[in-house]
């Protein structure tokens, strides 16, 4: 993900945690303007204008692995790795992509109400997509957010799911006081607080496991999970005996079939709506700078 400090934060605290996936990329605007400039032949105020104009794809805004003229970066004053231009010459997008489902409409809608009109300093995109997608993103920009080589990371990936399965209950309060999440051997459903301890009953505290380990599963040693580390073996074997399988249906024996399940499960069937907003502030504000670069 790319640093850097935005004008104004956009306040996304109305809306339910885990409903709101954000990513950011760096466009560098010296391999967009010499594009329109040297390979196209236009004169830099039509490219300004052109560029003002450009709007990337969802895809371009979004993707893991930024192609050119889109890099992501870590560091300070970070250079283009393709023209070598130095952060002058560098622009930041930030998109939030917003799942369109009942919790988070009303948020949703406070906030484009909210956002300026003019100059679009941003552009709404709503798109169709699937359940399991969403939920890919989600677990994505989770895994980057957490440090898997620290123990609380654990903590936070159940705390992370369980505010996505139950948005209204504020699980912020309750994980303040939480050291440690255990399976409950008398609950049939949901959860209970007893002191520093969470217990969840047997089926919500295997799926905060499944979403562990594609967390960090590896092929080698599996994925760490509160039950220790477990190959993809070993925890299909204990969601079998545990009568997690039997209780969805899953009769599948290939074990990655099994695994396909068991995702379908956690992230929902059919489809849903994506509404990307895209905050293009900083974007018009390098490019006019550039351009008056050019234009000198």
């Amino acid at each position: 993900m790319a640093s850097g400090k935005k004008k104004q934060d956009l306040d996304l605290s109305g809306f339910p945690p885990g409903t709101v996936t954000e990513f950011t990329t760096v466009v560098c605007l010296a391999c967009i303007f010499d594009i329109f400039t040297k390979q196209l032949g236009l004169a830099p105020r039509k490219a300004y204008s052109e560029i003002r104009n450009y709007s990337p794809s969802i895809t371009e805004l979004t993707s893991r692995k930024a192609v050119r003229p889109f890099f992501d970066t870590d560091e300070k004053n970070p250079h283009c790795p393709y023209c070598d231009a130095a952060k002058r010459w560098h622009s930041r997008l930030d998109t939030f992509c917003i799942e369109g489902i009942k919790s988070a409409d009303t948020a949703r809608r406070a906030l484009v109400k909210q956002l300026p009109k003019t100059n679009e300093q941003f552009r709404l995109l709503e798109v169709r997509s699937d359940r399991r997608a969403a939920f890919f993103d989600w677990l994505d920009t989770l895994r980057l957010n957490l440090d898997l080589e620290a123990d609380s990371w654990l903590l936070d990936a159940t705390r992370a799911w369980l505010e996505r399965r139950e948005p209204k209950t504020n699980w912020a309060e309750i994980f303040a006081g939480v050291r440690a999440v255990k399976r409950s051997t008398q609950l049939t459903e949901g959860w209970e607080q007893s002191g520093t301890r969470l217990f969840l009953a047997r089926a919500l505290y295997n799926e905060a496991l499944l979403v562990q380990y594609l967390l960090s599963r590896s092929h080698e040693h599996g994925g760490r999970t509160l039950a220790g580390r477990l190959t993809l073996l070993e925890l299909i074997r204990r969601l079998r005996y545990g009568g997690y399988l039997d209780a969805r249906g899953i009769t599948e024996r290939d074990q990655f079939e099994v695994l396909e399940k068991i995702v379908d499960e956690l992230a929902g069937t059919g489809a849903v709506r994506l509404y990307y907003v895209v905050d293009r502030r900083d974007f018009l504000e390098k490019t006019k700078s550039v351009y008056a670069r050019y234009a000198s």
